[in-house]
């Protein structure tokens, strides 16, 4: 700390001089466009790094740094006056401030303020902890406590998202995010939420992790006071929009700089690690000086410390279970007070199972010398706890009054915590029904037992009419209230002894279990109970869907429910054979014009007969020369097409054209994907080599859609290369698809296969992008080049504001990435336009074309080219 000046105090200061030595320099040419000049008053609150001021007093950060650039390069004189946040506001409001950085654009800010169009900074809401607290996804919330920034935006949306999944979270309140970051250091907190800037600014120094927990993204701007400055917020409009363009730009080179924390003015480690060395030869030097004469006294008190710090408690028994001694530390784990138990014995101070316990664990240390392994508990004031035993004996075998030390350990949150592990592996999450595992333990019991009592049994299997459309048009979180209410209703119409459970998604299963011995009989009563449940299931449900943060309306919501079932109990039925029996019932349920009980026929499986033979032929499909590409083009804002995305399609012999959607399943669940997938990639690669020879054709790019089962291949990246080796294709022309649900599992074997490819200059695509569970820590490390936004959002981005907003959300977010971003499934003018204003300027839909063939395509392009 050279006189008190710290490393970035020193550096301003060198700065302001040689500023003036140039502008003295430069005064006479200069010198009208220094007296034109304008002062613009600029608000600054402490919010590092985005903004703040250093030791000196001078402005810092992000914002500041790229706010200088631009006023050097428009000749203005920035004139920072300090204030509090709230109190920055209302200046701007009255007129005293010209110009605030770092405001949230909301409705009430709209209607005070004037705002530039392009965000300066894109932000979100995360939560830092120690690296001892597992925080990884909202469900990890549950129990823990949050330090969050009192009466804040980011107070209201956490609140939101726990009440919303029904967690025990408790927040903690703070007055700034320095004491929020101190709390959770300490421990005293699980974590603290914060801006992802002043986060990553500040988790070293606290010695935090960012976890993978995120949510409220929001778009940061400079702020006029309404009706004013309009020149000054399109300055910063232009420079803003020019940097973005350029990934090597001051714009991110400033943002790189300022992620992550600064060690400006901080004292080297070389000089603490100095210090640690020379105070450890200290403090050894005086102990040992003092050692001879405190041996005793150190030694006694070593003892009791570590007696102390034990948190298990300590008794010493003799071979009756009689109490001799105790030791505690804590008072409220003790069935009673020490003065009541000391001489009794075990049975007279336990309950009789737990003092069984205490007495097994002695006879086995008794005969071995060691006991452990005993589990009992105790109902205690605090509630009931439960303790694991570990018994040694004190005196030599045979010794005719043996002792014994018994630690009596509290493993209640361990036992809670296997209740959990038990719960999250036998039961669904979302419903807290039987899943599938726990479902098919349950029915084989029942099948061994029906054979043996000679019983019947019955499978019920039922699936949601439509409810894929539900959960398409109006989202997931309401499609979850419809499952938790088909739950609810399906344990209502059941007999003590069946069981409910759910498979996944819309699929549920019930057993019915001692049904009549006749057959007849029993198929009469597994009606009874299918007819129940399909009018249970029918009653109109009502679902809140949010209007606004904060709100939301109730509708009715009419659903059914086709309903598949298969007796058991005669004998030779398997799990397998009932599980497929009873879908095969379901699906004649569903053809048969859905909301229907349907017992499972023989004859139904001609049906899956007709499925296998059509996968047979598939097998056969690329010998034959059966599957074609189809090519959909990728065009500009101005109508440039920039490439094209290849659909596959299958031409049976028999079928005629067969749809993607009948045979891409097919082969997902067989495996032949793998050789179609890579029969894509080089038909793909020959037609780029095709279109590299023409002058209209050679700058496109094209699109390849890469399946889970393809990426997860050992081979994978050797299989790309083979190709690109063997076509001579250019791999900066093609770009490799991927779906958001191949980021949920494996996501560092796909990171590692990604990079070496990127290395080749081959480019990725986030898929359908916002539909699946991609977290942004792994976002960020993916080596992507593009977004593309999912048609869901697209389809009713003009009349659903939650569509918009993600959109929105997913341009703003490539942005600050570096990343493009199109649009699929762009099918009016008035989708284009208002993805355009918002910042996405490549699409792909039926507005442009639908997916043509190699001959249409080429067509396409010479109609779309503009002529020389």
């Amino acid at each position: 700390m050279c006189a008190g000046l710290t490393l970035r105090a020193f550096l301003a200061g060198l700065l302001a001089l040689l500023g003036v030595l140039s502008s003295e320099a430069g005064h006479a040419s200069e010198g009208a466009q220094v007296q034109n000049s304008r002062t613009l008053r600029v608000g600054i609150y402490a919010n590092a790094p985005k903004i703040f001021q250093d030791d000196t007093g001078l402005a810092v950060g992000i914002l500041p740094e790229l706010l200088d650039l631009i006023a050097r390069a428009e000749g203005w004189q920035l004139e920072y006056v300090p204030c509090i946040w709230q109190k920055c506001l209302e200046a701007l409001e009255r007129g005293e401030l010209d110009l605030m950085p770092d405001v949230a654009l909301n409705e009430t800010r709209e209607k005070l303020f004037d705002f530039h169009t392009s965000p300066a900074l894109t932000s979100w809401s995360q939560i830092y902890a120690r690296s001892d607290q597992r925080i990884e996804s909202t469900f990890d919330l549950d129990g823990k406590r949050i330090a969050v920034l009192g009466g804040s935006v980011q107070e209201k949306g956490l609140r939101d998202l726990v009440d919303g999944f029904a967690l025990n979270t408790k927040l903690t309140h703070v007055t700034t995010l320095d004491e929020g970051f101190a709390l959770a250091q300490l421990g005293k907190v699980n974590g603290v939420v914060s801006n992802v800037f002043f986060g990553d600014y500040h988790a070293e120094r606290y010695k935090l992790a960012a976890t993978t927990l995120v949510f409220q993204p929001a778009r940061l701007f400079f702020a006029v006071q309404q009706g004013q400055h309009a020149d000054v917020l399109a300055a910063i409009d232009k420079h803003l929009d020019a940097w973005r363009a350029d990934p090597d730009s001051a714009y991110f080179s400033t943002l790189n700089k300022w992620r992550g924390g600064s060690t400006a003015g901080a004292v080297p480690r070389q000089v603490w690690q100095g210090i640690a060395v020379l105070s450890t030869i200290l403090i050894v030097a005086l102990a040992l000086a003092v050692w001879l004469r405190r041996q005793v006294r150190l030694k006694v008190e070593h003892l009791k410390a570590v007696l102390d710090a034990i948190p298990d408690l300590m008794f010493e028994f003799d071979a009756d279970g009689r109490y001799h001694d105790y030791h505690s530390p804590r008072s409220d784990l003790l069935p009673v007070p020490a003065r009541q138990f000391m001489g009794r014995t075990v049975s007279e101070v336990l309950p009789s199972e737990a003092a069984a316990q205490v007495m097994a664990s002695l006879r086995a240390a008794a005969e071995t010398g060691y006991g452990r392994g005993h589990t009992f508990y105790l109902d205690l004031h605090n509630g009931r706890r439960w303790f694991e035993l570990s018994v040694k004996r004190k005196t030599p075998a045979g010794h005719p009054s043996p002792r014994f030390v018994a630690l009596a350990r509290d493993i209640t949150e361990r036992r809670q915590a296997e209740e959990n592990i038990h719960q999250l592996a036998f039961h669904d999450p979302l419903t807290g029904l039987p899943n599938r595992r726990l479902m098919l333990d349950r029915l084989g019991h029942a099948l061994t037992n029906h054979e043996r009592l000679q019983r019947q049994g019955a499978l019920l299997m039922i699936d949601l009419d439509n409810f894929k459309l539900l959960n398409d048009t109006m989202g997931h979180d309401i499609g979850d209230q419809l499952l938790l209410e088909v739950a609810t209703r399906l344990s209502s119409c059941l007999r003590e002894g069946d069981t409910a459970a759910r498979l996944g998604g819309d699929e549920f299963v019930v057993i019915l279990e001692g049904l009549d011995a006749n057959v007849v009989a029993a198929a009469a009563q597994a009606e009874t109970v299918a007819s129940k449940i399909k009018v249970a299931l029918e009653q109109p449900s009502v679902l809140h869907i949010a209007t606004e943060p904060g709100a939301a309306t109730a509708r009715q919501h009419q659903s059914t429910a086709s309903i598949g079932v298969c007796l058991f109990g005669a004998g030779g039925d398997t799990v397998e054979a009932l599980m497929k029996h009873a879908d095969t019932a379901m699906y004649q349920a569903k053809d048969d014009g859905r909301n229907q009980v349907r017992f499972f026929d023989p004859a139904m499986e001609q049906a899956l007969a007709a499925r296998a033979a059509l996968e047979r032929d598939l097998a056969k499909a690329i010998a034959d020369d059966q599957l074609l590409l189809h090519y959909q083009p990728q065009v500009r804002r101005d109508g440039r097409v920039l490439g094209a995305e290849a659909l596959l399609r299958w031409q049976h012999p028999g079928l005629g054209m067969v749809s993607p959607a009948q045979f891409i399943p097919l082969a997902e669940q067989s495996g032949l994907i793998l050789p179609i997938g890579q029969w894509v990639l080089e038909t793909a690669c020959r037609q780029l080599v095709t279109w590299a020879t023409a002058a209209s054709t050679e700058h496109l790019t094209l699109a390849v859609n890469v399946s889970a089962h393809q990426l997860r291949q050992a081979d994978f990246v050797d299989a790309v290369t083979l190709v690109l080796a063997r076509t001579g294709a250019n791999p900066v022309r093609l770009k490799l698809e991927l779906t958001e649900s191949l980021l949920v599992t494996d996501i560092e074997s796909i990171i590692g296969k990604m990079t070496q490819l990127k290395a080749l200059g081959i480019g990725f695509s986030l898929d359908d992008f916002g539909t699946g569970y991609s977290s942004l820590n792994y976002l960020r490390r993916l080596p992507l080049d593009q977004l593309k936004i999912d048609q869901s959002f697209v389809r009713d981005v003009l009349s659903d504001a939650g569509d918009a907003s993600i959109a929105r959300t997913i341009v703003a977010l490539g942005q600050s990435l570096g990343l493009h971003v199109i649009a699929e499934g762009v099918e009016t003018e008035a989708q284009r336009d208002f993805l355009a204003a918002n910042g996405c300027l490549t699409y792909q839909g039926y507005f442009f074309s639908r997916p043509l063939t190699i001959a249409d395509f080429a067509l396409f392009i010479a109609r779309t080219e503009p002529t020389s």
